[in-house]
């Protein structure tokens, strides 16, 4: 079966569109946030609670958000119609930890991920034809098809894709770091997994290598309460030596926070 382009991305997004172009003209005046619950820091000090923004900056995260959350539904009927093959890892929820990435960051920083991608692929300015012609299998998708819905990539816009095997792609992340510390660029590489891979034993080896050479590198946890579809309770572990210095981000605060922080 064809995939028509225009039509069923114009079909699946009506009732967005719609709605953004009946909001009224928003002041482009800025305007101050507060978050409602602080920070806790390790080894750093806290970020502030308050962001500064304007209604015209909101809008556009709700719209992002909206339409990265459309195209997620979409993509879960496709899969229960048996129209996407294999596996499909749906990014639902977590739509603001993307957003709130690209608020703070440019298109020469990298970011790589596990197998939720497809916002993420978004959010680095890819399109949704390409993203559901990969997850069909076509020759259009930004993979050629050949990588499904775990595998988006984008290069050119530092998106070095999503990865299936759990905690995998943090490795890959540091070497990232490295290339471009070796290289001398000004960017930093956000290497993102979630709570199922905190417990890998390659994060920790990646951890001690990113600070041993001093490497430009975030690595954001994603904790989402699952791994892969079973509810993951967190339990507390020690290990020698210091823990990495980081903020705790609670997960379904404003998109502002991650902004802020960064």
């Amino acid at each position: 079966m064809a995939l028509s382009t225009n039509r069923t991305v114009n079909h699946l997004l009506k009732p967005l569109s719609a709605a953004i172009c009946a909001t009224r003209r928003l002041s482009s005046d800025t305007i101050t946030v507060e978050t409602s619950i602080p920070f806790t820091g390790h080894n750093i000090d806290p970020p502030s609670r308050t962001v500064e923004t304007s209604a015209n900056e909101l809008m556009t995260f709700f719209k992002d958000m909206a339409e990265m959350r459309r195209m997620e539904i979409a993509a879960d009927s496709l899969y229960k119609a048996k129209l996407i093959r294999g596996f499909c890892h749906l990014y639902d929820g977590q739509e603001a930890v993307a957003i709130g990435m690209e608020a703070a960051i440019t298109k020469k920083d990298c970011i790589i991920t596990a197998y939720r991608d497809h916002c993420l692929f978004l959010g680095r300015g890819g399109g949704l034809y390409e993203s559901f012609a990969e997850l069909m299998g076509r020759k259009n998708g930004c993979s050629k098809g050949k990588g499904g819905s775990m595998h988006f990539y984008k290069k050119e816009s530092g998106f070095y894709g999503g990865h299936g095997i759990v905690g995998a792609q943090v490795p890959l992340g540091i070497g990232l770091a490295f290339a471009q510390k070796y290289s001398k660029e000004e960017h930093v590489t956000f290497a993102m997994y979630g709570d199922g891979a905190a417990n890998q034993g390659q994060l920790f080896e990646a951890l001690n290598m990113a600070a041993l050479w001093d490497l430009p590198a975030i690595l954001v946890c994603e904790n989402n309460h699952c791994k892969i579809y079973t509810f993951f309770f967190f339990i507390r572990y020690t290990i020698r030596g210091r823990l990495v210095a980081g903020a705790n981000i609670v997960f379904n605060q404003r998109v502002h926070l991650i902004h802020n922080i960064l």
